[in-house]
């Protein structure tokens, strides 16, 4: 009997409301599909049934592969393995993404895991394949990890490929039609480039990138993007870049291409604030033309001293205001994130970023702000310090599930201040409008509310004041008058664990 030629692979929901493909499974399908393989991809977003669709698919398949990131994603990842290991416990389960590729041999460890595919996985993904079906070991194979006679083997990493060697995602396999459902818009994640040449302290790019920044040529950006948002009928492309800009004339001749081929769709990018900053009014209505409308830039604070703590030396508000207004000026969105809680950082820099965020938004209402509270990603500078930080790391896989930006709470922002600081940001939420990717469904009488609501939300982010929070109370209540799908994971991204190795 001939071993089965099928792969199924599960994505678990990464977020209900801005749902798309998901590009990690859609970039390993494509050398698979080339092979010969057929290939199931099952998104838990928007299969309703994805477990019991998992059980149904894997009976007749060669192996599971699992793509997630660190946080509540893993919570479906382990019971789906665990399930498909009930059924049979010697079915081959793959993970692979950003967590088992910051943390391997954890990964690994976990009972239910068989192979763990660190980095690039295109080719590992297709190697693995190709053993499993020819009944053949796995040694040998670069940048995996698996389990031999009960001892964990991770052999040495598979060197980076640089984006332009990669094969194109299969984006024929995703069901946009699904996703327009949930999301109420038709768009997708594109990557045009990878890695950032910054080591900002939480950012765990580096533990995967090594900075390496690499992109693709300008023609097969233009290209492909202009036969992608045709093809599937796309509004939007996100560009999902770690910071796109790092090539200014690259990003110009990427937006003068898109006119020339007549380009119909909005695209959004990722940057720093000191490259957007070298933008000009005219670059930027150059980029506007071309269908960018918006810039999304991690300021993080507007505190000086916890620049510095964030190895964010290069960032300067002065800077940051001037290319505020140029992008207002283009028609550009300035969106911003921002992450509260970072060591060193107490009520009185907290102060100067809120006060910031409040200056901008008053004096240009089209920029958005975006909060975390600090999480010290595995892969991230600053996690090397945890133990001295006094944070205690999760010793299995299962315990990252509660490992999640928007809710940590720290040794040093715990109690009534880790609620102040939420509560404080649920204000910053209703403060001003911030345009989501998902369609805006709610009803006119929840924006009539929400719009009233605001102008408390700035009393209170003016003065400080956060007891008895009416104004939260009522925007809840509001969620009753318009059910909407609840977003499940948000989770950001991880940090290579030392273990056995086996060539």
């Amino acid at each position: 009997m001939k071993p089965p030629r099928k792969i199924v692979l599960f994505v678990p929901s990464f977020s209900s409301l801005e749902a798309t493909a998901p590009l990690g499974l859609l970039a390993i399908a494509t050398p698979l599909l080339r092979a010969g393989y057929a290939v199931r991809v099952i998104d838990a977003t928007i299969a309703p049934d994805f477990r019991k669709r998992i059980l149904d698919e894997v009976k007749d398949a060669l192996c599971l592969g699992i793509s997630l990131v660190t946080g509540p994603m893993i919570r479906d990842t382990v019971e789906v393995a665990r399930a498909v290991k009930r059924w049979n416990k010697d079915f081959p389960v793959i993970l692979g993404g950003w967590h088992p590729s910051l943390l391997p041999g954890q990964t690994l460890e976990a009972e239910y895991v068989d192979i763990i595919v660190r980095g690039q996985g295109e080719e590992s993904m297709l190697e693995i394949a190709r053993r499993l079906t020819d009944g053949a070991g796995l040694e040998g194979i670069p940048g995996i990890g698996f389990k031999r006679e009960g001892q964990l083997c991770l052999t040495p990493e598979r060197p980076l490929k640089s984006l332009e060697q990669m094969p194109p995602k299969a984006y024929q396999l995703a069901d946009f039609d699904a996703y327009e459902r949930i999301c109420g818009r038709r768009w997708a994640m594109y990557i045009s480039s990878l890695a950032c040449p910054f080591n900002c302290s939480y950012c765990t790019n580096a533990g995967v990138y090594g900075r390496k920044w690499n992109a693709l040529p300008v023609e097969q950006v233009v290209e492909e993007t202009v036969d992608l948002t045709r093809r599937y009928r796309l509004e939007l492309l996100w560009m999902a870049d770690d910071n796109f800009l790092v090539d200014l004339e690259r990003a110009l001749k990427i937006a003068e291409g898109l006119i020339r081929a007549g380009a119909q769709f909005q695209w959004s990018i990722q940057a720093t604030t000191n490259l957007t900053a070298r933008l000009t009014v005219s670059e930027l209505q150059l980029l506007r033309r071309s269908g960018m409308h918006q810039i999304c830039q991690g300021i993080e604070t507007a505190s000086y001293k916890v620049m510095k703590l964030m190895n964010k030396g290069f960032q300067n508000l002065d800077d940051i205001y001037q290319s505020i207004e140029r992008c207002i000026q283009a028609d550009v969105i300035p969106s911003f994130n921002i992450i509260f809680g970072h060591p060193g950082e107490g009520p009185v820099e907290r102060r100067e970023t809120v006060r910031f965020m409040m200056d901008v938004c008053r004096r240009f209402p089209k920029a958005e702000f975006w909060t975390n509270i600090f999480t010290p990603y595995p892969g991230s500078p600053i996690f090397h310090r945890s133990k001295e930080l006094g944070i205690e790391m999760p010793s299995s896989l299962e315990g990252w599930v509660d490992y999640f930006p928007r809710y940590t709470t720290l040794p040093w922002l715990r109690g009534r201040e880790h609620q102040r600081v939420q509560v404080m940001r649920d204000y910053l939420r209703i403060a001003f409008d911030r345009a989501p990717i998902a369609a805006d469904r709610r009803s006119w009488l929840a924006r009539a509310v929400q719009h009233l609501t605001s102008h408390p939300a700035r009393w209170r982010l003016d003065h400080d004041v956060y007891a008895f929070p009416i104004e939260l109370w009522i925007n809840r209540k509001l969620k009753n008058i318009l059910t909407l799908p609840k977003p499940n994971v948000d989770a950001k991204l991880l940090e290579p664990a030392t273990s056995p190795s086996c060539a």
